[in-house]
Formats: C-alpha cells, sequence, structure tokens
C-alpha cells in the first residue's frame, strides 16, 4: 500500500477508513499500520484500564522526530458514535455543572475497540489518563489509583528508580498499601496502588503521596528528591507525587511512547525490580512485540488495579 491509499475496515459493526498506513512514524521504521496493529493486540488488555477515564493524546503525524501534539478535545470530525465526556478545563470540576462552552473540555473516552483504532489511526501514538474515572452521571468520581512517577536526573537512571521503587513499596507497607510497578516507557519508572476502596477526597491521595515523597527524602536525601526544583535533581530520583493532582494525568499502562526507537510503558515484576537496582539487568524497556509476547507468557501484571 502506498503511503497514501486508504482502506476500509469493519470493527464492531463500524465503519472506519485507515490511511497512510505506511507512514513511518519511528527512526527505525516503525509505521503507522504497525502502530494500529499493536494497539488492536494488546486492546483485550489496554482497554480495562482505558475505560471511562477521560484520555488525552500525543499525536504524531508525522512521526516522533518532528513536533506532535498534545491533543485533549475530540476532535471535530470524530464520527458520532465516538464517547465523550465533557469536563470544565480547570482541574476536573468537582460537583461542578458541565455546562458546555469555552471553560470546557470534551475528552473521548476510549471503551471500546473501534475508538482505539481511530485514535491509532489519527497517529495518536501516546495515550495519557488521569488517577480517576467519570461515573454513570458523567462527573468525575474519587480518585481509585494513587501514583509515583520516579524520574530520574543524571547520571542517575532506571537502576536507580528500582532502589527508590523498593524503598516506597517498603514504605508503603504500614499503610497497607500494595505497589505495582511499570516502565514510564521513557526513562523512568512509576509505582501505582489501587485506592477506591478508601474512597479518598481527591485532595487526599496529592497530599497523601507529597507526605510520602518527603518522608523518603529525609531517609535517602542522597538519592531521592520531591522537590521540581531542577537544580536539585542531578544524580537524583526525583518522586513526582503531583501526578496525583486530579487535573494531571499519566502514560497509561501498556501505551507506545514517542520516543527514539517504539517503547511501551510495561508493568513489571518485583523480581525485574530488584534485579534491575541490584545491577543483574541491563535496564527495562521494552517494544510492542515484547509486551505482547510478555501478556501471552505472563498476563496482565496490573489486572490488580482494575
Amino acid at each position: 500500500m502506498s503511503p497514501s491509499e486508504k482502506t476500509t475496515v469493519e470493527i464492531e459493526g463500524r465503519e472506519l477508513t485507515l490511511s497512510n498506513l505506511d507512514k513511518v512514524l519511528y527512526p527505525g521504521g516503525f509505521t503507522k499500520g504497525q502502530l494500529v496493529d499493536y494497539y488492536v493486540r494488546v486492546a483485550p488488555f489496554l482497554l480495562p484500564h482505558l475505560k471511562n477515564r477521560p484520555v488525552t493524546v500525543r499525536r504524531f503525524p508525522d512521526g516522533v522526530e518532528h513536533q506532535g501534539f498534545i491533543e485533549k478535545n475530540v476532535p471535530r470530525h470524530a464520527p458520532e458514535w465516538v464517547s465523550t465526556v465533557v469536563l470544565p478545563r480547570k482541574g476536573t470540576g468537582w460537583g461542578q455543572p458541565k455546562d458546555p462552552g469555552r471553560e470546557t473540555t470534551e475528552y473521548t473516552l476510549v471503551n471500546d475497540l473501534s475508538t482505539l483504532v481511530w485514535l491509532a489511526n489519527l497517529a495518536a501514538v501516546e495515550l495519557h489518563t488521569p488517577m480517576w474515572k467519570v461515573g454513570r452521571d458523567s462527573r468525575p468520581r474519587p480518585p481509585d489509583l494513587l501514583v509515583f512517577d520516579l524520574d530520574p536526573g543524571q547520571p542517575a537512571g532506571m537502576r536507580q528508580c528500582c532502589e527508590v521503587a523498593l524503598w516506597l513499596r517498603h514504605h508503603l507497607e504500614p499503610h497497607r498499601l500494595e505497589l505495582l510497578a511499570k516502565t514510564s516507557g521513557s526513562k523512568g519508572l512509576q509505582c501505582y496502588a489501587a485506592i477506591g476502596s478508601r474512597r479518598w477526597a481527591p485532595e487526599r491521595s496529592n497530599e497523601f503521596a507529597h507526605e510520602v515523597a518527603e518522608a523518603i527524602e529525609r531517609e535517602k536525601g542522597d538519592l531521592v528528591v520531591s522537590r521540581m526544583a531542577k537544580g536539585l535533581r542531578p544524580g537524583k530520583v526525583l518522586i513526582d507525587w503531583s501526578q496525583n493532582n486530579t487535573a494531571k494525568t499519566t502514560a497509561t499502562v501498556y501505551s507506545l511512547r514517542a520516543v527514539a526507537s517504539p517503547a511501551v510503558s510495561t508493568p513489571v515484576s518485583w523480581e525485574e525490580v530488584e534485579r534491575c537496582a541490584a545491577g543483574k539487568s541491563e535496564g527495562l524497556s521494552f517494544s510492542p512485540e515484547e509486551v505482547l509476547a510478555r501478556l501471552e507468557k505472563k498476563g496482565d501484571l496490573f489486572a490488580a488495579l482494575l
């Protein structure tokens, strides 16, 4: 198929036109067709994690080497069957009416395969979601996930992120919070815990994560920083607690990332984290094919968060 050709497919009874499938999106030759194929194959594991979460995408129609753009509002040309939710732009508008207008954003809800493929055809390389869902009334529910985003400042790298992840896990045990880890798909690690049953107020998860990050910085200040100032970060791992702010998002598990080679935000076992922390592995980075093979062998290591 030449880059300008189009093809029509039927998914879940809906007709979609796919175009430019031969368009190269990554320097090594990874194409938009391969992007679509990956998201179709990973969908049984990815879609449950996207369900009812407003999605922000990073689109790269000219490939990841070129300037992409962030898109929160559903495109005007979206098919009528795409599910959306209208929310206030500032924060998430807890308890506010969802009146459309300039102060609102109409987010896409990726609750089915046809919507996922439609976005992939728009070169939506990355999918980002918040730590909360919308309910049947189309209003935000309390956060059901807690996240710690571990971001290394050079020369620190993935090994140091794994060390910090193990400290985090140990620190949270008295709180009866079971952490799960995934790669960011870029240079860091992200640790999640399910908190839905705790019914925390929206601001509580951010406050709690901040308290934890500061406590670990006090204990392990030679390697950990909880403050965003760039001058504090060289050689240390930032525990970014602020990703729990209800207005923020992180890369969804199994999302591709716009880095030099196709890499996926991938769940990892604590055994893998321990080996990496001990310097017994070369690092944690996984291609789309490696992720699909892992899922076939290990299943969804993030299933406990659903």
